[in-house]
């Protein structure tokens, strides 16, 4: 095979054999291979050998957010690219079937299955004398008369398992990143005995007259199954009453309540005192998930901008602060996925009925309401929350590791440099959606979750990666790895794990001041 190997690298282009494989985290979204293997100029050799940046503002000029893509942030946000809409209640009610609807560009339909050409890779493109054309995210043949090399038949070898492989007549390629639904769960054998038991569980805790609280947060800290998980969220984040008589009338009355509220304030977001606020959360919302074609849908970005808009013109204290709009997605979609079987991720928020709309939306806005209210000093004047549990992790760390400890004072990187966005989103740039759905049922079944055991979670977080952190012996590589954690392939398992070790973590420190200060 080594020799095997050898001639088939002598044999190719310099540029073929080399095999570019970049790694990201959940935060930047997959690099196209094809830009990557374009010639660039060559650079002069004496410049690659610049100082590298030595200090955070040096490096922070010299990179950019992987989500600020195309940002537009002229004078005209105010002039709406879709008419405004907001629902109103209407008696249509079609069925609520699973929609397989692409997202807002346009997608060539695949031709017939006897005539699909074959998916090739980079070195195969090099070695096939056709046009190609991008479908899906992926790169086709377009021409059916494709000729091959005369040198091709070790390329056929290689790409022969490749070449078996047909494009499906299917919904569009989402990224790993960038699924909604747990891996793990893809393809999975039917509920196991376990499974159904908890399951059956919650719906008897649920369905009783007076729920039980205390036994739902233990059910739920270790994971809430998917057909409860919307009722369960809304009952643990004090949304809705633990009585079975009141709810109905409770979701009525706060249900009207929001929509009371866009009657009264949303006409005011064009005023000169409101437009900063607006502005800034118009601009941000398309950032929201960009990989996630659900929430490019103009329909979806609007009810992002009302439930923003509302919750900071009624908290004048704090108002809006970028990364409040990455918050309201994990609502969103677990509100949403009472009405959709999967694939939520691609589904078309308009085909279900308008009254169906404003209960998500309003549903949204009151838990979201309900996370900020215990985390509100995170978003007040210079974010004093923040800066105390950036501090906070920075002590617990150099009592659990040492090495990693002295590692970042070495390296001179500061722990507010990585750690601050870890709690200005909740580690919602660091991880993929589905895991941040699983992260939240534990945070909402602990009694302060998201403002006490968040802080435990981002140092187990932390600790994890401790040999690749150990092996970055330079300010901007360590840097570029602590912003770009590898977490893409993460699901049930990994959060799991996670958790239990920030249990642990707390278990050790929360009680004992003489364990965690020097």
């Amino acid at each position: 095979s080594l020799s095997l190997s050898l001639s088939l690298s002598l044999s190719l282009p310099l540029s073929v054999c080399v095999s570019l494989q970049p790694i990201y985290g959940a935060r930047y979204p997959p690099v196209d291979p094809r830009v990557l293997l374009k010639d660039t100029p060559k650079t002069n050799t004496v410049n690659m050998k610049s100082k590298k940046p030595s200090t955070f503002h040096e490096f922070a000029r010299s990179t950019n957010d992987a989500w600020d893509i195309d940002d537009v942030e002229g004078n005209d946000f105010l002039a709406p690219t879709h008419p405004t809409f907001i629902p109103t209640q209407t008696h249509s009610s079609p069925q609520m079937a699973r929609l397989s609807v692409s997202n807002q560009s346009t997608v060539k339909e695949p031709p017939p299955v006897d005539t699909v050409e074959p998916v090739c890779t980079d070195i195969c493109q090099d070695h096939l004398k056709v046009d190609s054309e991008l479908v899906n995210g992926r790169v086709v043949k377009s021409s059916s008369d494709a000729q091959l090399n005369s040198n091709t038949g070790m390329m056929t070898i290689l790409c022969g398992t490749l070449q078996k492989q047909q494009s499906l007549p299917v919904r569009p390629i989402i990224p790993l990143v960038a699924r909604i639904s747990d891996q793990n769960a893809s393809g999975a054998p039917p509920m196991t005995v376990r499974e159904k038991t908890r399951l059956d569980k919650f719906k008897q805790l649920l369905a009783s007259p007076n729920t039980d609280l205390d036994d739902l947060r233990k059910q739920s800290w270790s994971g809430i199954p998917r057909e409860v998980r919307p009722v369960t969220w809304r009952l643990l984040s004090g949304y809705l009453p633990p009585n079975m008589e009141r709810r109905e009338l409770v979701l009525q009355r706060k249900r009207e309540e929001y929509f009371g509220f866009i009657e009264q304030y949303y006409h005011s977001r064009t005023d000169e005192h409101h437009r900063d606020t607006y502005r800034q959360i118009h601009i941000d919302i398309p950032r929201t998930n960009p990989l996630i074609p659900l929430f490019q849908q103009p329909l979806v970005q609007e009810v992002f901008e009302r439930i923003l808009f509302i919750w900071a013109i009624r908290h004048p204290a704090s108002g809006y602060v970028q990364g409040i709009n990455d918050l309201v997605t994990p609502f969103f979609v677990v509100f949403l996925s009472e009405f959709v079987e999967e694939d939520v991720e691609n589904f078309e928020m308009a085909a279900l009925p308008l009254e169906t709309q404003r209960n998500i939306e309003a549903d949204s806005f009151w838990c979201m309401s309900k996370l900020l209210d215990g985390i509100q000093d995170n978003y007040t004047f210079a974010q004093p929350g923040i800066q105390t549990k950036v501090k906070a992790l920075e002590e617990l760390v150099s009592r659990i590791d040492e090495d990693v400890h002295l590692h970042f004072r070495r390296c001179e990187v500061e722990y507010l440099q990585f750690a601050f966005r870890w709690m200005n989103n909740l580690l919602m740039r660091e991880l993929p959606l589905r895991c941040t759905i699983r992260l939240w049922d534990t945070y909402q079944a602990e009694s302060e979750g998201f403002s006490h055991f968040h802080l435990y979670v981002c140092a187990a977080f932390l600790i994890k990666w401790r040999k690749e952190i150990l092996s970055m012996l330079d300010f901007q590589g360590l840097l570029m790895l602590l912003q770009n954690l590898p977490t893409i392939h993460w699901g049930n398992e990994e959060v799991g794990l996670l958790l239990a070790e920030a249990y642990r973590l707390k278990y050790m420190f929360a009680d004992a001041p003489s364990h965690y200060k020097r």
